[in-house]
């Protein structure tokens, strides 16, 4: 029960996010994140076309990659869950590599720059390294990759959850998005690593000669 709970908000929190940068899309004017910009860069032309290329395919990786996690999913249809993750892969790489070059320019200077641009090569090496693993029929890795991937585009969650509290408690929005910067993404990068420790101890288990003659 407690594992169908924590996966329907995973589910939740996936698409609720996601359609998010839909409200960019039919918002006339400045929105949200657009309020604090200067003039001068809201005016450049490869700004916002890294800008909105950012939101609209991290919109489509966060809508879908957590369907890939599904093992009843992959079931119904593996034909339709290698579509998915072809789709994630080539929005997750659009994404993380405009998400680095907009990381350039983040509120909070230097170090939320840092922040955001490691979470942006994380994102894209995984991804690309998942996709080259399944390439190379390296399913193991694949999967683990996958985990990692997602957990860098989940940031995209975590920070919203996160940054009204960090202001609520803090009373300071800069000094809230330099911590958001690097707190949105490295506890999903811990949580993965647990996730993929487990699931290779289980591989690994499975593979003992022993557990595997006593399970026969």
């Amino acid at each position: 029960m407690k594992k169908k709970i924590l996966w329907f908000l995973f589910a939740i929190f996936s698409i609720t996010i996601a359609l998010y940068p839909l409200l960019y899309l039919l918002t006339d004017g400045k929105f949200g994140i657009l309020n604090s910009k200067p003039e001068w860069l809201l005016a450049s032309a490869v700004w916002n076309a890294a800008f909105y290329t950012h939101i609209a395919f991290g919109g489509i990786s966060l809508l879908i990659g957590w369907t890939q996690f599904s093992s009843k999913l992959r079931a119904i249809n593996v034909r339709i869950h290698r579509q998915i993750g072809k789709i994630y892969v080539v929005s997750a790489l659009l994404s993380s590599f405009s998400g680095f070059y907009i990381a350039l320019f983040a509120d909070g200077g230097f170090w939320a720059s840092l922040g955001f641009s490691i979470l942006g090569v994380i994102w894209f090496c995984t991804t690309l390294i998942a996709y080259l693993a399944i390439r190379n029929k390296q399913l193991i890795r694949h999967q683990t990759m996958m985990i990692y991937s997602y957990a860098a585009c989940f940031a995209a969650v975590t920070l919203r959850i996160w940054l009204p509290v960090l202001i609520l408690i803090i009373g300071n929005f800069r000094t809230a998005y330099i911590i958001i910067a690097w707190w949105s993404w490295i506890p999903n990068l811990l949580v993965a690593y647990l996730i993929v420790k487990r699931l290779t101890k289980g591989l690994e288990l499975n593979q003992d000669p022993l557990i595997r003659k006593r399970a026969l």
